[in-house]
């Protein structure tokens, strides 16, 4: 939900080793359909394809074990996921049991890997057939610290291959994705020049994650892995801080951590504070220095450092800021326990962190910036880029994160490369809300993002959700819809819904609303898409009762959300509000029958639809009407937080969320629409926005740290379907 935002965003929190380490991302549109992609390949052994509910509320989004499965059936309560984000606790992310059967042990015990130098970009390339996956988990264990990861090893021919999700990559060992236009090999950089010392990882798809295989990486780095049940167990040796030097640059400070060999690090964020966990000790003489320091002391304390400049390959960012001297000194607070190190430091006002790693010697570099987000074009999957840009609108700069998708691809029926389909918090009703996150785990989806409106108090939808020919919940308003099929045709427009119920008699009866949580005086009617049940929405409803197309009970609906009345598998339930006059036409025993029918007719051809609203774009044009959809003068007014999504000349479909502009708010509606005109959008629509933008890849949130996120009813989701 859109809420007033007169602050910059925050681009980084609760983040372990950052959404792409040395990177920090920031962007989120007012609303982007939950989208979310389901990587859907053969279940593998041990583990069920039953799908999971996500669990009660908690305060970070969490990761759930991949699961080959898309439409979830005969739910269940579900344990916990794991978190995106990686926290510095060692403990489990939860005590419950997960959905999945026991892993084996490890074939031979200890899986050493001698430390020596191997040709990264020489790795095997991902087979075209699925592969044989024989081990599966969701933690990672860093020298006795266990962090919330997918991990899977399969066969690869005669060897036996172990890979890491990309997001536990970045978040657990600090991994930095690079740009790649090639599905199967995912350069990075960790503590290496990717211009001359380029890192390259073969990814493998199974089930809703992409995996980087760290097999030759572990080996290069020294590592010894090892598997204890559903957790893969990493053993490196530690490193020492030779040195922590801050400095002003031209657009904020920097922080300069110097050790004498790579290591695994991580990044959260407690409010304004970072912290740095790395897998390293620290002299005495160092923590004595960056002990509780005030920034009064810090001058006194970098003369006993060595003060070297910054090496010329580091390089200085360009200033866009007249007066570096506005910039704070960052003032960090180190402690060293049993080889691990951890830094604190207060982010600077109106700054946020970027983190880079280089070589020789081996540093770890955090940059507080203006604008922290790192501009990235990474080809995902076939048909999936996932691309994060600043783009310039006048005077204003906003960064853009986003998924664009190649509906081309769909042609086929028979063979898609992905398909769309709408999801929602809860399979079996609509009534609930949960983090996108969460809700893209518990439906096994790669990647999902936020959709359309919803009753925050009563968690109820406002707005279009139509799956698979199925009316989850109707239109209102006449506002903004996305309409597709299974085979890339996409219509964008304002969508209503008109019903009419037909008695025996010949009276016509007018149906407001179907399976939707807006309340107006009138008739509605609840389907048992809606659930297994249905509360009154306002006091005194009359609830009428049809089976088989006869009405067969006339119930009062006494005080609102008090009752619940079962809804027929056979038949529907009408509520009367505020209006006991139709209840005369519809006597026990009376006949009826709807018809209805959508208005434009053609978005009756889509079985798929999710609505949100307002309508930004149609044939290049900005066509922007808040008021028009029944939007308050204020929201069209408001500058937030936004996400929307739309379609381009060459047949892809954009999906994107953008957050505050540098040293602002986020865009208007009217600027929305603009900057969608501006990457080539030809119709575009706005979706849910505010603390409700989240677009979710492959375990992790790309626009937003997961603290920030709030929670959603539905979403639009993307499902890979494997090559046969």
């Amino acid at each position: 939900m859109i809420r007033r935002t007169t602050s910059q965003s925050e681009t980084f929190d609760g983040v372990v080793g950052i959404i792409a380490p040395g990177r920090l991302i920031a962007f989120s549109l007012p609303s982007i359909i939950a989208l979310t992609v389901y990587i859907a390949t053969s279940s593998p052994v041990g583990i069920t394809k039953e799908p999971v509910l996500k669990a009660p509320e908690r305060e970070k989004s969490q990761i759930a074990l991949p699961i080959a499965k898309q439409m979830p059936v005969a739910p269940q309560r579900s344990p916990k996921g794991l978190q995106t984000y990686a926290a510095l606790s060692s403990s489990s992310p939860n005590g419950l049991s997960r959905q999945v059967s026991p892993v084996a042990a490890p074939i031979g015990g200890l899986q050493k890997l001698p430390a020596r130098e191997l040709p990264l970009t020489t790795q095997a390339l991902v087979p075209s057939a699925s592969p044989q996956v024989y081990r599966q988990g969701y933690q990672v264990s860093i020298n006795g610290r266990t962090l919330p990861a997918t991990w899977s090893q399969w066969r690869l021919g005669a060897s036996v291959r172990t890979g890491i999700s990309d997001a536990g990559m970045t978040q657990t060992l600090g991994v930095e994705l690079l740009n790649t236009g090639d599905v199967t090999r995912q350069p990075v950089q960790w503590f290496s020049q990717p211009a001359t010392q380029p890192l390259m990882l073969a990814t493998q798809a199974v089930g809703s994650y992409r995996y980087l295989d760290i097999t030759d990486f572990a080996q290069r780095a020294g590592w010894q892995l090892e598997v204890k049940g559903t957790k893969l167990l990493i053993s490196s040796q530690p490193a020492q801080v030779a040195d922590i030097q801050p400095t002003l640059q031209p657009r904020g400070s920097r922080m300069t951590i110097d050790l004498d060999r790579s290591t695994p690090w991580q990044v959260r964020k407690k409010g304004r504070e970072l912290v740095v966990t790395m897998d390293a000790a620290a002299a005495p003489a160092l923590l004595q220095r960056f002990s509780l320091l005030s920034p009064a002391q810090l001058p006194q304390a970098l003369k006993q450092g060595k003060g070297e400049k910054d090496r010329e390959t580091e390089g200085d960012i360009p200033s866009m800021v007249p007066s570096p001297h506005r910039w704070k000194l960052p003032a960090p607070v180190v402690k060293s326990i049993q080889n691990q190190t951890q830094i604190r430091i207060n982010i600077p006002a109106g700054l946020s962190p970027r983190f880079s790693t280089l070589p020789n010697p081996n540093r770890l570099i955090i940059d507080f910036l203006p604008e922290a987000m790192v501009e990235r074009d990474i080809l995902w999957a076939k048909g999936i880029r996932w691309r994060q840009q600043y783009v310039s609108l006048g005077s204003s700069r906003f960064p853009v994160v986003g998924l664009t998708l190649n509906l081309r691809l769909q042609e086929d029926v028979n063979l898609p490369f992905f398909k769309l389909k709408p999801i929602w918090s809860h399979p079996s009703k609509m009534v609930g809300v949960g983090l996108l996150s969460e809700t893209a785990e518990m439906w096994h989806a790669s990647a999902a993002v936020n959709g359309g409106f919803f009753n925050r108090k009563n968690q109820l939808p406002l707005g279009a959700i139509r799956r698979d020919g199925r009316w989850l919940s109707g239109p209102i308003l006449n506002r903004g819809a996305i309409a597709w099929n299974d085979t890339g045709a996409v219509k964008i427009g304002r969508l209503a819904l008109q019903e009419t119920l037909i008695t025996a008699t010949g009276a016509r009866l007018p149906i407001l609303f179907l399976n939707s949580g807006y309340v107006k005086a009138g008739i509605s009617r609840y389907t048992p898409e809606w659930g297994a049940t249905y509360a009154p929405l306002i006091d005194d409803e009359i609830i009428v009762v049809v089976q088989n197309n006869q009405v067969t009970s006339l119930l009062a609906g006494g005080i609102a959300g008090k009752n619940a009345f079962p809804i027929p598998r056979n038949g529907f339930l009408l509520t009367l509000r505020a209006n006991r006059g139709p209840a005369g036409s519809l006597p026990l025993g009376t006949k009826v029958r709807v018809e209805g029918a959508t208005v434009p007719d053609d978005f009756n051809r889509y079985p798929h639809i999710v609505g949100a609203g307002p309508l930004l774009l149609q044939n290049r044009q900005i066509v922007l009407d808040a008021k028009g959809e029944q939007f308050s003068d204020a929201f069209d007014r408001l500058a937030a937080i936004r996400s929307a999504i739309g379609t381009t000349a060459d047949g892809n479909l954009m999906i994107v969320t953008v957050h505050n502009r540098t040293g602002g708010t986020g865009p208007t509606l009217r600027e929305m629409a603009a900057l969608m005109q501006k990457m080539g959008v030809i119709d575009a629509l706005n979706l849910d926005g505010g603390s409700s933008t989240s677009l979710y890849l492959g375990g992790q949130l790309l626009d937003r740290p997961p603290s920030t996120a709030a929670r959603v009813h539905n979403g639009l989701g993307i499902f890979l379907q494997p090559r046969r």
